[in-house]
């Protein structure tokens, strides 16, 4: 959608659609062949530096420093800062390399010991850090599509909790050719490339990559450093299903239990909040479970939750996308607008909630997240405007 967060605004407001043809490796041979791609803009580290970071960790790499930077904590060597950052392919196309490589030849070795260095999601991950100036102890969350927001609701945990002043949270994951080529032999992916949640003839998902970092703190430290607050965090909910490896439970029960959860935590009803951005991958299983979660969540009061799902528009980013996701209700928060669930030609008839088809300017008070994941793994946060908690 683009860099930083006005031109991804501006693109989500104007109900623009991302996908385009792989280029990053090659697609000749999968029955898909596009995808969410992100154009990586220039960076000032060094190409020695910058070329052993993977295509993911670069994406991080520029989110972190964007969050930082607005956060007011760019201004040099930064102490203990705890990091919790989520991912699920990782460092994928590194280890893709060593492969190929492994194969081609037995006397070239050249590169290899790198690559088994680097191809450590922790060795990526701190290499970005040195190179962001931040020192601190660093968590890594991976459990596949809710890392992004498990790592945002345990750095809130942290803060809340008192164990930490503030903290840097995060996911990210590229585009990687063996993650692509499994989704498209479980016949996972839309062959239209398109994606269309909560459509009655949906029929896959897409694809994409990308990065989303916050700075969360408390209200007094953030106030104390007169930076801007986006939003305050409300509630997190966390929860496993255990029907199936990949499969959810079509009743949403785990997704009940983490919205209820959340909800609790943060002291509203269903009706209190003003936006959902859905987990909405395109799955025929994904989106009844979630549907089937809504309407037991919000009961009757369902026709007035207005849900929507941005994976329409930028695909799935997998380890990336709850945070990417949380950042898209941030963005809702801040420039008071709803995003679509765009390519919807018939809703399916589980969408008893307003299904956001066009993007839509209105009143954002509070906002609510859903993140699932393949073996089970379920998180929701509750975001809200500075003082309307």
């Amino acid at each position: 959608m683009g860099h930083g967060l006005d031109e991804n605004s501006v693109g989500l407001r104007a109900g623009r659609s991302c996908f385009s043809t792989i280029t990053s490796f090659d697609v000749s041979r999968q029955r898909v062949q596009t995808a969410g791609q992100v154009e990586i803009p220039v960076s000032e580290v060094r190409a020695k530096i910058w070329n052993r970071m993977d295509r993911g960790t670069q994406l991080a790499y520029h989110a972190a420093r964007e969050a930082l930077e607005q956060a007011g904590l760019l201004t040099g060597t930064i102490q203990n800062l705890p990091q919790i950052i989520g991912t699920s392919a990782a460092a994928m196309p590194i280890g893709e390399a060593y492969y190929r490589q492994s194969l081609s030849t037995t006397a070239r070795r050249s590169e290899q010991l790198r690559r088994v260095e680097t191809y450590q999601s922790q060795q990526q991950l701190t290499t970005m850090a040195r190179e962001l100036k931040v020192s601190g102890p660093l968590r890594i969350v991976s459990n596949a599509c809710a890392s992004g927001a498990n790592a945002i609701g345990q750095a809130f945990h942290l803060v809340r909790s008192g164990k930490a002043e503030r903290v840097l949270a995060g996911g990210y994951d590229a585009l990687s050719q063996l993650v692509f080529a499994g989704f498209d032999a479980l016949q996972a992916l839309s062959p239209s490339g398109i994606p269309r949640p909560f459509d009655a003839a949906r029929d896959g998902l897409a694809l994409g990559e990308g990065a989303a970092f916050v700075v969360v703190e408390s209200q007094a430290a953030a106030r104390a450093r007169s930076v801007p607050i986006l939003a305050e965090i409300l509630g997190y909910g966390a929860a496993t299903d255990i029907h199936h490896l990949t499969q959810p439970n079509p009743q949403g029960d785990a997704a009940l239990l983490t919205m209820r959860a959340a909800c609790e935590m943060a002291g509203v009803m269903p009706e209190q909040i003003d936006y959902l951005n859905s987990h909405g991958t395109g799955t025929p299983l994904n989106d009844i479970a979630e549907g089937n979660a809504i309407q037991r969540w919000a009961g009757n009061q369902v026709s007035k939750i207005k849900v929507s799902s941005t994976k329409s528009a930028i695909g799935h980013l997998l380890g990336g996308a709850g945070s990417v996701e949380a950042v898209i209700t941030l963005l809702a928060l801040r420039d008071q607008f709803l995003p679509a669930s765009l390519h919807v030609r018939e809703a399916d008839p589980v969408c008893s909630f307003d299904l956001i088809r066009e993007p839509r300017t209105t009143s954002v008070q509070r906002v609510l997240t859903n993140s699932f994941g393949f073996g089970g793994a379920n998180a929701t946060l509750i975001f809200a405007k500075e003082g309307a908690a």
